[in-house]
């Protein structure tokens, strides 16, 4: 059976394709640099919160090894994972600067024949990249290795559900042993297994998160509609989902999309897109309306009180970027915050798992861990994340708190007609 090395495996992505891996069946070996993080999951912790994934490596945990030693990894290894990062550049371009880093480690040790597999989503013209280095080392494609693109599919705060469920696996290669190969890893789950080109499975992946950032922006649109014609949006959207041709996914209005994923790769696609002299303003669009949602949600706060936020106590539910995850990179909870203590409010919050990195991220934001005492004196709240937990806290006890009663729910989580009764100003999202 194969040994599979992960390289950025301690990653959202890169962790649980190795956990996921290992309940497969397979010897795993998860390498990263961070000595932090190995040192942790060596003892079956991790820094990043995601449903079942303990769990699942507890069920498994011998058949993972941690290392920070990448080389090491790619020794003992028959096929490579990489799934490092692939953040934006200022300019909006994906920076490679990872990929490149790990295809340098695997050229000067690569000693035998492997697949190396790229789980990264990268834009078109990497693989060409990758090749130029190992070549630079004297490997040769076809005899010393294959290139196989595997893009990811899985949604934070699901994502060990969305590994082991699949709604389709997606391989890339321009050969075809080392595809079916790699096909084989997965062939026990009940879902399409797709051959196709490199090009071909990059596009898909890009297509797949433009289009879904493209319907939160056009929610979001139709909601900023909704609110200046009297329309609820969320039964508007709810009665447009069941039409079988749209369906209900990603039709909640609210703040944007964010998160390590689409908007990085959205603006990616754009970029990659000018590179080949095309000017994708539909998709620039998507993006801009994503940034006024952000900023439409600060306004409605300031002009729930009397139009100004100086020496305003605001108290924030939610900084993760989405519910079930700690993860507050790209969040645009986090982006609200900031404008609210750049417009001189004092901000307090509180996140069930992202409050660690939130404070790390924003050093002038007070932090509780207690979502009542965020309540305390505040002249208003927002809801930024839709954590469910939020539906079920104490209304009556949380205004007894406040100096104020305006409750801005930027992501349409409560009932404003319940919230209202409480004696709550409601502020919602197209409603």
């Amino acid at each position: 059976m194969d040994s599979i090395a992960i390289l950025g495996g301690m990653g959202y992505v890169g962790l649980v394709t190795a956990v996921g891996l290992a309940d497969l069946g397979y010897k795993v070996i998860s390498a990263d640099i961070s000595e932090e993080k190995v040192f942790l999951a060596k003892q079956g912790k991790f820094l990043i919160y995601e449903d079942g994934l303990e769990e699942l490596f507890q069920k498994n945990k011998e058949r993972i090894d941690f290392t920070t030693d990448i080389g090491l990894a790619v020794l003992d290894s028959s096929i490579i994972f990489i799934a490092v990062g692939t953040p934006p550049r200022n300019d909006g371009e994906a920076d490679l600067g990872q990929i490149i880093e790990v295809a340098e480690i695997i050229a000067q040790k690569l000693n035998e024949y492997k697949i190396i597999v790229v789980k990264s989503t990268v834009p078109i013209g990497t693989f060409e990249l990758v090749q130029d280095i190992l070549k630079g080392y004297g490997k040769v494609e076809g005899k010393d290795y294959d290139l196989v693109f595997n893009p990811e599919f899985l949604r934070e705060g699901a994502a060990v559900h969305d590994f082991l469920h699949p709604q389709r696996t997606v391989i890339g290669s321009s050969n075809q042993l080392a595809a079916r190969r790699i096909g084989e890893l997965f062939n026990t789950f009940q879902s399409p297994l797709i051959y196709t080109t490199i090009i071909n499975a990059q596009m898909i992946k890009y297509g797949a998160n433009a289009f879904l950032a493209s319907r939160v922006s056009f929610v979001n649109e139709l909601a900023s509609i909704c609110e200046r014609v009297g329309a609820d949006i969320t039964v508007v959207a709810d009665v447009m989902g069941m039409d079988e041709r749209i369906g209900r996914g990603y039709l909640q209005a609210g703040i944007g999309f964010g998160g390590p994923c689409l908007g990085k790769d959205l603006q990616a696609l754009v970029k990659m897109a000018e590179l080949f002299d095309y000017d994708s303003r539909l998709l620039k669009g998507v993006l801009e309306k994503n940034i006024q949602q952000r900023k439409s949600i600060v306004r409605k706060i300031k002009r729930a009180l009397n139009n100004t936020l100086f020496h305003k106590k605001v108290g924030v539910l939610g900084l993760a970027f989405k519910p079930d995850t700690g993860d507050v990179r790209m969040s645009p909870a986090i982006d609200i915050v900031k404008e609210l203590i750049n417009s001189g409010a004092d901000v307090i919050a509180y996140d069930p798992q992202g409050n660690k990195e939130a404070g790390e991220l924003i050093k002038e934001l007070k932090l509780s861990e207690d979502p009542y005492e965020i309540a305390r004196g505040a002249d208003a709240l927002a809801i930024l994340t839709g954590w469910r937990d939020f539906e079920n806290l104490d209304w009556l006890k949380i205004i007894n708190n406040m100096s104020g009663n305006v409750l801005v729910d930027a992501v349409n989580l409560l009932s404003p007609e319940i919230i209202n009764e409480v004696g709550f100003n409601y502020i919602g999202v197209g409603r």
